[in-house]
């Protein structure tokens, strides 16, 4: 019995020895940081792939080194993003470079500084990547040959197939202003339609009364939708007639109107009791008489007619005006 836990207390210590063991490693490894050229010569123009590749510990801070868009006479085209990858407790970080030169020589890719900040109170460091040299040259000319002159201008040939697009095009525009054409030529003019005599607001008003008279509301038991059809339309009209918001007016408010305008009081006896009338049947579910529906449509047409606005014909200026 104390055999067997002798060995189960040796493989503990066995198994936590190598778990900080790894932790040291993990925790204590450095950052390394390698660079590859794809190919270390080019022709002007074209352009060299260079690959960055950092791989750090997680738990600490990577600071992405400053790449400048030229250096030593060669220029970084293209700076691909930052790809990632973790495995094992190590985090990689990768990079594409495209460079290229247009002047021939040989040229050196500098190092590339990163700065790792380890945690705790491990002292910050650098690493580099390696430097390369990358050989620009230029097309090879033999200057042993003589120059050749420019060569003059070949003629090519051509034919209707060439044109075809050109040939399309014009015909659609011919037939495009032969539609046209046609259009307007068989088009006639429209006949003016003669204007008839202009409905003035009294003979407006009055048509309006007559067809709710006409629809014989009262009759039918619906004396308030009567007067409030009838109020609305005594409304508009003393709104257009004499320029008053009487829509926006409770019923005391236009016989005040009528008290004080001068041009509507002498309708005020008449307004005040179509008005009166209409407000008990609308809020007071009063039943007027029969003969109260009629003399209330009776006074309404009365004073839309005696309202009439007077035409004044001035024969000196051949105008007319209203009052």
């Amino acid at each position: 019995m104390r055999l067997k836990l002798l060995n189960t207390t040796i493989k503990s210590s066995l198994l936590i020895a190598v778990a900080l063991a790894i932790s040291a490693h993990v925790f204590g490894q450095k950052a390394t940081a390698t660079a590859r050229l794809d190919a270390r010569q080019v022709m002007v123009g074209d352009q060299a792939r260079l690959f960055i590749e950092i791989q750090h510990n997680p738990a600490h801070k990577l600071q992405w080194a400053t790449i400048p868009d030229t250096f030593n006479n060669l220029e970084v085209v293209e700076k691909g993003k930052i790809d990632t990858v973790s495995t094992s407790g190590v985090i990689t970080f990768r990079q594409r470079l495209l460079i290229t030169g247009f002047d021939s020589g040989l040229f050196r890719i500098p190092p590339f500084v990163f700065s790792v900040i380890p945690g705790g109170n491990d002292t910050p460091y650098t690493v580099q990547t390696d430097s390369f040299d990358l050989l620009v040259q230029t097309v090879a000319v033999d200057t042993t040959k003589g120059f050749k002159g420019i060569k003059g201008i070949i003629a090519v040939k051509s034919s209707w197939q060439d044109y075809i697009w050109f040939i399309v095009g014009g015909l659609v525009l011919i037939i495009i202003v032969a539609v046209v054409v046609i259009y307007i030529m068989k088009k006639k003019p429209a006949k003016p339609v003669p204007k008839g005599p202009v409905e003035s607001l009294t003979d407006y008003t009055l048509r309006m009364l007559s067809e709710l008279d006409a629809k014989q509301l009262w009759q039918k038991n619906q004396s308030k939708q009567y007067y409030i059809e009838l109020t609305e339309i005594i409304r508009r009209y003393i709104e257009d007639r004499f320029k008053t918001p009487a829509m926006e007016l409770t019923t005391e408010e236009i016989l005040e109107k009528a008290r004080m305008v001068r041009d509507m009081h002498p309708y005020y006896d008449m307004l005040t009791e179509v008005l009166h009338m209409a407000d008990l049947a609308k809020f007071a579910k009063f039943e007027p008489l029969p003969q109260e529906h009629m003399d209330a449509m009776e006074k309404a047409k009365h004073f839309v007619n005696t309202s009439r606005p007077i035409i004044i014909v001035e024969q000196s200026q051949n105008t007319n005006k209203a009052i």
